[in-house]
């Protein structure tokens, strides 16, 4: 689906809830300087063939993965995570930044 060789899937992106904006949430590199944070931040994996992980905090901080599928939209990436554990799907419009910063909305916003 995807060449295996893009940074995109070799690395770990991780929500930079400070650089947010209106609506969209901004993903950057773990191996980049990343705050220190008392909130858990969301995290998410890509990789080639389609598959993908998110990461969220459950309701006790705890991270709760996620398996995902992820599709190219035009110059977007949708990522589908299915319901678990009594939460809704979730679906995520990505738009490519850059090869440091993902921007991240909710389908519909």
């Amino acid at each position: 689906m995807a060449s295996s060789e893009d940074p995109l899937f070799h690395t770990r992106w991780v929500h930079i809830f400070e650089e947010d904006t209106g609506g969209a949430a901004v993903y950057r590199p773990d191996t980049g300087d990343v705050p220190l944070s008392r909130r858990p931040r969301g995290q998410m994996t890509l990789s080639p063939d389609g598959t993908a992980r998110v990461t969220i905090a459950g309701p006790d901080d705890r991270p709760i993965d996620t398996d995902a599928e992820w599709t190219r939209q035009g110059d977007e990436l949708i990522v589908s995570a299915a319901a678990e554990r009594g939460r809704a799907d979730r679906v995520l419009r990505v738009s490519i930044e850059g090869p440091t910063r993902l921007v991240v909305r909710r389908a519909g916003s």
